[in-house]
This record gives structure tokens, C-alpha cells and sequence, in this order.
């Protein structure tokens, strides 16, 4: 809409009434506010989801890669054939072997089930879900044979064990009796504490060499699967489908959607219904706008009669009053970005002063997976709210414009 100086200036005069007008201008000030929380709202719980998904999606495949190949019975004795069909297959970058088996583990009289994962040492190095996450102690000191181990924080804290102390898996496969299997107990030294972030992976998992964790399930040469990793995490499964086929009858191929397909189908599905829901701020919002122009346009009704009479235009009409309505949308919308922007900059001090205020703990990272509320804007969902929220507005803004438009001078001024 391109206005004239004349439109313009009448404009400018209906967004800032004058004495008399103060509730008119209430209603307005409040369609804004109503605008800028709808817009702000969507952006942090849109921006959260995504954070959310995307924080759980980098640490689960950090820990777990894009897909496994899994033996039958919890064994690979050929691994290394299928290490050398994976790292062949064209789109995968890399495959590599572990052992991973639950167990129990004891520290001072107390005990937690664990996850014990072997993996080689120059992949725990190179592990990106590691990597710079160290809380104490040395991952290098995880050398084959040396009866070392790294655990989760969560674990140490629940074990009462720290770095240096000695703590013992407890293992079902022992040796058998004639009075039946003794569990078989060994002792391990911890030369680190690690966090990931993942609040069930922090709580549960024991790393150590492949050499170790062999020996201590007594596997032989055999490992539990070979962990893959591909060049596209969303295209697994058209990747994986030659190795799928080299493996038939001798081990499963399970991707990382079906491994988690229950917790990623439901935040899915939550961010679509948080996003109808909270849009619906956005249009009773609008509405506001509507009543607030309905209400000026009957105020101003003399007013518009006497512009008519002096020459102006019924489109100037329907513009000068869709520039207040879309002006209102748009001062709102953009309060409402630079907001939810703020808000989500400083999202973890907010929530934990809401903490330290109401005694709460609001962000459970036994319940919520992760340890700190995450974030991740989309642009596209952001120009999706900015284009609901004035698009709606300049919509909502035509009935009243034509109705301003459609004042009939004669009969407005004919007492006059």
C-alpha cells in the first residue's frame, strides 16, 4: 500500500488519538501487547522444541551413530567381514566395533545398573559425544589392559565415586557350579568422569576398551555390533539398504529412527500441536486489532464524511485504516521478535532465577533427558510467525476499512 502525504498524515493522527480518545487507544496499545507475547511466545516454545530435538538427535547419534549392525544373540564373530562391507558401502564414513552389555556395578555397599560399553581406544578418543566433555581425569588413560574406566557424572554422583576410587562390575555370565553360575565380580579403576548431557547416558554408562570389555563378558574375539555412521543422517536407510542385504541371516540392521522412533515421533508431534495452539494468541490478538479499528472508524465516522465531502478517495479510506490495523500487527510483531530473541539469549538464567524464586526445579534432567534448556531457531519457522501474524492482521483489517470506505457523507452530515 503506498500512501500520499495527506493519507499519511491522517494515518499518523488515528495511531496516536487525541483527548477524549484515550480508550480507543487502550484497546489499541493492547491489541500490540497482545501481538508482541502471541509472536514471542511462538518463537521461544518453537525455537525450544527445535533445540530440544536437534540437542537429543546430536547426542544420541554422538553416543549411538545413524545406525548399528547387531549379531544375533549379542554376538559378531565375523565383525570384521562386516566392518569391511560397511566402510565399502557408499555413502557410509564410518563403522566401528563395540561391545556393549548391561551390568551392575557396586561402590562402597552401593550398587546401580550400568551400561558397559568397549570400544577401542582410538575411537573413544575421537568420539565427538566425548570429546571436550570430561569432567575429570583422562580419557587417555583408557589403555587396553590397564583396568581403567570412564563413567557418566550422574553415575559417579549416585555411586559416591570419583576419580582414582575403584569401583565393581558385577556380571551375571560367571563361572558355572555345580551349585549353579557364580556372577562374576572384577574391579576397575576410574580414570574419568564424563558428561555428554544425556541425562539416561550420564546415569548408565561405564567406557572401557573393547579388550577389556571382552575379556570381562568373556566374548573371545566376538564384539556385540558395529556401530555406522552415514554422510546423511535423514537418508539411513536408502543408504544402509546394499549393507542390509550383505548381513541377511547373520546380524539386524536397526537405524537411529527406529531405535528412538517412540521419542522423536513424539516431540514431533507436540511441536505441531504447540504451534496451533500458541498461534491461536496470535489471532485473538488480531481480533483485538479488529475491535480496536470498529471502534475508531464509528468514533471517527464525522470525520470521514467531511474527508469524503472534501475530496478524499474511497481506496484512501480503505488504506488509511488498513495502515493503522497492519501498522499496530507489525510494531507488535517486531516487539515481539526482539522479546522472544532476549528471552531465549538469556533462557538459562531465567529459568534458573524461576528456580531459585519458587524453590522449584523446573528443569528435571532426569525427566527432560537433557541437562540445560536448549534452542535452536529456524528462520523459516520465524518469517512462518511474522507472515501469521501480519498477514492475519491485514486480513482482519478489511472489513473495517470498507466500512469506512462505504460512509455515506449525505446521510452522516444531513443534521449537521
Amino acid at each position: 500500500m503506498i500512501l500520499n502525504r495527506y493519507e499519511r498524515m491522517i494515518a499518523k493522527r488515528y495511531l496516536l488519538p487525541g483527548r477524549g480518545e484515550a480508550f480507543i487507544f487502550l484497546v489499541a496499545s493492547i491489541s500490540l501487547v497482545a501481538v508482541m507475547l502471541g509472536v514471542a511466545a511462538l518463537i521461544i516454545v518453537m525455537s525450544v522444541m527445535n533445540g530440544f530435538r536437534a540437542e537429543l538427535f546430536d547426542k544420541i547419534v554422538g553416543l549411538n551413530g545413524h545406525a548399528v549392525v547387531q549379531g544375533y544373540g549379542g554376538r559378531l564373530p565375523d565383525w570384521r567381514e562386516i566392518v569391511r562391507d560397511a566402510k565399502t558401502t557408499p555413502g557410509v564414513t564410518e563403522a566401528i566395533p563395540l561391545v556393549e552389555q548391561p551390568l551392575m556395578a557396586s561402590y562402597e555397599g552401593r550398587v546401580e545398573g550400568i551400561i558397559v560399553r568397549g570400544m577401542t581406544r582410538a575411537d573413544i578418543l575421537r568420539n565427538p559425544a566425548l570429546q571436550g566433555n570430561v569432567v575429570s581425569g583422562s580419557l587417555s588413560a583408557l589403555q587396553p589392559g590397564s583396568d581403567n574406566v570412564a563413567i557418566g557424572v550422574r553415575l559417579a554422583e549416585a555411586l559416591g565415586a570419583r576419580v582414582g576410587g575403584q569401583i565393581s562390575l558385577i556380571s551375571p555370565q560367571g563361572r558355572t557350579t555345580p551349585f549353579g553360575t557364580v556372577p562374576r565380580i572384577v574391579s576397575y579403576n576410574v580414570a574419568a568422569i564424563f558428561e555428554v548431557g544425556v541425562y539416561d547416558y550420564d546415569k548408565a554408562f561405564v567406557m572401557m576398551p573393547i579388550e577389556d570389555a571382552q575379556t570381562l563378558l568373556m566374548l573371545g574375539d566376538a564384539v556385540g555390533m558395529v556401530e555406522v555412521e552415514t554422510v546423511d543422517a535423514d537418508r539411513v536407510g536408502e543408504i544402509l539398504a546394499p549393507l542390509v542385504a550383505q548381513v541377511q541371516g547373520r546380524a539386524v540392521v536397526a537405524d537411529w529412527r527406529s531405535m528412538n522412533s517412540t521419542l522423536f515421533e513424539a516431540l514431533e508431534v507436540e511441536r505441531i500441536a504447540m504451534f496451533v495452539v500458541l498461534s491461536l494468541i496470535i489471532l485473538v490478538a488480531v481480533f483485538n486489532i479488529l475491535s480496536s479499528l470498529i471502534m475508531l472508524v464509528r468514533a471517527k465516522t464525522r470525520d470521514i464524511a467531511i474527508l469524503r465531502t472534501m475530496g478524499a478517495s474511497r481506496s484512501g479510506m480503505m488504506k488509511i485504516f488498513m495502515t493503522v490495523g497492519v501498522t499496530i500487527s507489525v510494531l507488535g510483531t517486531v516487539a515481539g521478535m526482539l522479546l522472544g530473541f532476549i528471552f531465549l539469549y538469556f533462557r538459562q538464567s531465567v529459568v534458573n532465577f524461576i528456580q531459585l524464586v519458587t524453590g522449584q526445579n523446573l528443569w528435571d534432567p532426569s525427566i527432560r533427558f537433557l541437562t540445560e534448556l536448549p534452542s535452536k531457531t529456524d528462520p523459516f519457522e520465524v518469517l512462518a510467525i511474522v507472515a501469521l501474524a501480519i498477514g492475519s492482521a491485514f486480513i482482519f483489517t478489511l472489513y473495517p476499512a470498507w466500512k469506512a470506505a462505504s460512509t455515506d457523507p449525505v446521510q452522516v452530515l444531513r443534521y449537521e
